[in-house]
C-alpha cells in the first residue's frame, strides 16, 4: 500500500525499553522501564483493573521523568524480563506511544517483543492493551532470540545469512542462552541464567565497599553503574591480571571522579581489580553468589549438546551476542576461546576412547560480535518490520474483532526472515 506510514517497534527490557520506528538503525528513544505512581491510585490491583479510570490514573511519569518525581513511588512493570503487571504495563506504552513516538497508533503498525518462554496468554494481554486501548490496524509480536539473529546480519554477505544459531542475550535483569533452528526457538533447551548487568553493578559495588574508598553511601549504585560502563572489560587469565596491576598499577588503575549530591563537594576513586573482576562473574559466578558455579561458556556447550544432532554445528558456527552485557571488551573473544577448549577436550577424550580409530571431524566455533550488538533486538525488529512482507504476516484489527486475541498466541516466521 503506497504511503503506509513507518510500522512503530518497541523493545520493552527489564532495564530499558528502547523505542523507534522501523527502517531506521537506532531506536530513537532509550528510557528506564520504569513507572512512578502516587500510591493512592489503585494501581497494580488485578482485581480492579481498568475499573477505575479517573484523574488519578493520569497522574504518572516513566522513564529518566520516573525518578525526579517526587512524592511518587516508582515500580518497574517488567522483571527478568517478564511482565508482571499488565496494569502498569499498558500505562507504560500510552506514554511510549503518545509521549514519546508520538504516533497516531490508528496510523502504524506496530512490532513489540517478547522474551523466550514467554506464556501465549501474556501474548494475548499484549493483543488485548494494542488492538482495544491502541485501535493498532495491525500486530507482530516477535521473540528476541529471533530478532537478535536477523540484527547479526548487519555485519555478514547475503550468503552468510541464517536464522540457525545460539542467542546469548544478556540485559539489565536476565541472561538468556537460546537455541533458535531455521527462526523457531528450542524451547525446551532455552536456558536462565541468574546473572546480568544488574548483578554486577551490585558486585562493583560491595568490592568498592569492602575497600572503603570514601564514596557517599546514597551515590555508592550509580558510581559503579558507571565504573562498570566507563571502565570494566573482560580478561584473558584473572590470576595473570592480578599480577599486572600489583606490578604496573599506573598503568592500569583508572580514576572515576563525582560530584557528592549533599554537599556538592568532588571525590575520586581508583579502579583497579574492579574493572576485571566485575564482568567475570560470568565466567565465575561464585565469586557473587555461592548458588551459583557453572560458567557462561559451559551453559552454551551444554544447551548444544540438548540440542537435536543436526543441528549442534550449525549452532556452535554462530553464538550471537546481544544487549548491553555483552558489550564489554574481548567478551565474545574470551566466550569463544572457553567454550573451544570445552569442545576440544570431549573430541580428544572421544579419539582416546576409540584408541584412535574414530577422528572426529573438528567443530568450528564462532562467536558473533557486530557493532549493533547493545541494541541488537530492536534493530532486527527494526529491519524485519521495514519490509513488506511484515504487514502480510502482522494479525489485524479486522482478523482480532472476529476471532477474539487468541490468534496472537502463534507469529509466524515470515520469509525474508531466512
Amino acid at each position: 500500500m503506497a504511503g503506509r506510514l513507518p510500522a512503530c517497534v518497541i523493545d520493552v527490557g527489564t532495564g530499558y525499553s528502547k523505542l523507534g520506528f522501523a527502517g531506521n538503525k537506532e531506536p530513537q528513544f532509550i528510557i528506564p522501564s520504569a513507572i512512578a505512581i502516587k500510591e493512592s491510585a489503585r494501581v497494580g490491583d488485578t482485581n480492579t483493573r481498568r475499573i477505575t479510570k479517573g484523574i488519578e490514573d493520569l497522574d504518572f511519569f516513566i522513564g529518566d521523568e520516573a525518578f525526579d518525581a517526587t512524592g511518587y513511588s516508582i515500580k518497574y512493570p517488567v522483571r527478568h524480563g517478564l511482565v508482571e503487571d499488565w496494569d502498569l504495563m499498558e500505562r507504560f506504552l500510552e506514554q511510549c506511544v503518545f509521549k514519546y513516538l508520538r504516533a497516531e497508533p490508528e496510523d502504524h503498525y506496530f512490532l513489540l517483543t517478547e522474551p523466550p518462554l514467554n506464556t501465549p496468554e501474556n501474548r494475548e494481554y499484549t493483543a488485548e492493551i494494542m488492538f482495544e486501548t491502541f485501535n493498532v490496524p495491525g500486530l507482530y509480536i516477535a521473540v528476541q532470540a529471533v530478532l537478535a539473529l536477523a540484527a547479526s546480519w548487519a555485519s555478514r554477505s547475503a550468503e552468510e545469512r541464517t536464522l540457525t544459531g545460539i542467542v546469548v542475550d544478556s540485559g539489565d535483569g536476565v541472561t538468556h542462552v537460546i537455541p533458535v533452528a531455521e527462526g523457531y526457538v528450542i524451547g525446551s533447551c532455552i536456558k536462565h541464567i541468574p546473572i546480568a548487568g544488574r548483578n554486577i553493578t551490585s558486585f562493583i559495588q560491595s568490592l568498592l565497599r569492602d575497600r572503603e574508598v570514601g564514596i557517599p553511601p546514597e551515590q555508592s549504585l550509580e558510581t559503579a553503574k558507571a565504573i562498570k560502563e566507563k571502565h570494566c572489560y573482560i580478561c584473558p587469565d584473572i590470576a595473570k591480571e592480578f599480577a599486572k596491576y600489583d606490578t604496573e598499577p599506573g598503568k592500569w588503575v583508572r580514576n572515576y571522579t563525582g560530584t557528592n549530591m549533599v554537599t556538592k563537594q568532588p571525590f575520586s576513586v581508583d579502579v583497579g581489580h574492579e574493572r576485571f573482576m566485575g564482568p567475570e562473574i560470568f565466567f565465575h559466578p561464585e565469586f557473587s553468589n555461592p548458588d551459583f558455579t557453572i560458567p557462561l561458556s559451559e551453559i552454551v556447550d551444554n544447551v548444544i549438546q540438548n540440542c537435536p544432532i543436526d543441528v549442534r554445528r550449525p549452532l556452535y558456527n554462530n553464538i550471537v551476542l546481544s544487549g548491553g552485557s555483552t558489550m564489554f571488551k574481548d567478551f565474545g573473544r574470551r566466550l569463544q576461546r572457553d567454550i573451544k577448549r570445552s569442545v576440544d577436550t570431549r573430541l580428544r577424550i572421544s579419539e582416546n576412547l576409540s584408541e584412535g580409530r574414530i577422528k572426529p571431524k573438528p567443530i568450528d566455533v564462532q562467536v558473533i560480535t557486530h557493532h549493533m550488538q547493545r541494541y541488537a533486538v530492536w534493530f532486527g525488529g527494526s529491519m524485519l518490520a521495514s519490509t513488506p512482507e511484515f504487514y502480510q504476516v502482522c494479525h489485524t484489527k479486522a482478523a482480532y474483532e472476529e476471532y477474539g486475541p487468541s490468534i496472537c498466541r502463534h507469529n509466524p516466521v515470515f520469509g525474508t526472515m531466512t
